[in-house]
């Protein structure tokens, strides 16, 4: 019971800076510029010291060492949901345009701009290097396969080689940066002059309201009359929130790993749809408005399903 509440209180967290976006949205605040604008500021200004801030006052060089045989977890359980994904697709026989975003469902998931903040709402600081190993794997997959699979669907934008210069760029963001310069920092016993850490405290501090109010922003605008419960919808949907999670919970018990890391990668794997794939699937000509349907659907119920979760994580896991 105290699991489920601590659950019910970091959604409500959540829910209330989730409103207070999606309100001042339906009041004009934000343009369409401004919001990218926020989407670039947690990226690529709050981000990077967040991880880099939480990484040296988290750890220690023993104890990262020690939990890095962790990210098999995500990287098997994605593996597992790219070959479901796609298998589903030629089953339900799933329209070009459709398929790349439509498999994606199935094994990739909203780890920084829900995931991060939803954990550290549940968790507090110290879940925020296993959501940082879950992302390396999360974003990985999606910049090397997702996005390939995603620009195929397509008729328009040039296609990166999966193996590429370009793909390698798209892959170390910012914030992955953010992290691996915390990383190094962090084994070889540097530290931060005292005014530089506390600036990127205060930097950092930002992301998680400033994502919160991106996405109230982003469901303000959804226009529910387009969303059809087609069945490609649906399973996607289903997948999302049940063969994810599953997989996670199916690989738990082969590795040894502290019992918050495996609660994290359990609500790692259960949050919603990734928003860049709506970005991409309009890039490149494929179904955005699919994509869009999907992101939209899967953060809704996000809200609903983390109790469930939260509970089933900390019950059995």
């Amino acid at each position: 019971m105290e699991a489920v509440i601590r659950a019910f209180e970091g959604v409500t967290t959540i829910l209330i800076m989730i409103m207070v976006g999606f309100v001042l949205a339906k009041r004009g605040w934000f343009s369409e510029e401004s919001t990218k604008m926020i989407s670039r500021l947690v990226t690529n200004i709050t981000l990077p010291p967040f991880m880099m801030t939480s990484i040296l006052g988290s750890f220690d060089r023993e104890r990262l060492l020690t939990l890095s045989h962790g990210l098999a977890v995500p990287i098997i359980s994605m593996a597992i949901g790219y070959f479901a994904g796609h298998l589903a697709a030629k089953a339900l026989k799933v329209q070009r345009g459709r398929i790349g975003m439509f498999s994606t469902m199935f094994y990739l998931s909203n780890t920084i701009f829900i995931g991060l903040p939803l954990n550290l709402a549940l968790f507090g600081e110290e879940a925020v290097p296993y959501v940082m190993l879950y992302y390396m794997a999360n974003t990985t997959y999606f910049w090397v396969i997702g996005a390939h699979d995603i620009a195929l669907d397509g008729v328009k934008g040039e296609v990166p080689p999966i193996i590429s210069l370009k793909t390698l760029k798209l892959i170390v963001s910012p914030p992955l940066l953010g992290f691996i310069l915390g990383v190094i920092f962090l084994l070889l016993g540097w530290t931060l002059p005292n005014p530089v850490m506390r600036s990127f405290k205060y930097l950092g501090s930002m992301t998680t309201p400033l994502a919160m109010l991106f996405v109230g922003i982003a469901i303000s605008r959804a226009k529910w009359a387009d969303i059809h419960w087609e069945k490609d919808i649906v399973l996607a949907v289903i997948a999302r929130f049940t063969l994810a999670p599953a997989m996670v919970m199916i690989l738990l018990p082969f590795f040894d790993l502290p019992k918050v890391m495996r609660e994290v990668f359990i609500m790692m794997s259960v949050m919603p749809a990734m928003t860049n794939g709506s970005i991409l699937s309009e890039y490149y000509g494929a179904d955005y408005k699919y994509a869009a349907v999907l992101i939209v659907i899967t953060t809704v119920l996000a809200l609903v399903t983390t109790p469930l979760y939260m509970w089933l994580a900390t019950t059995y896991f």
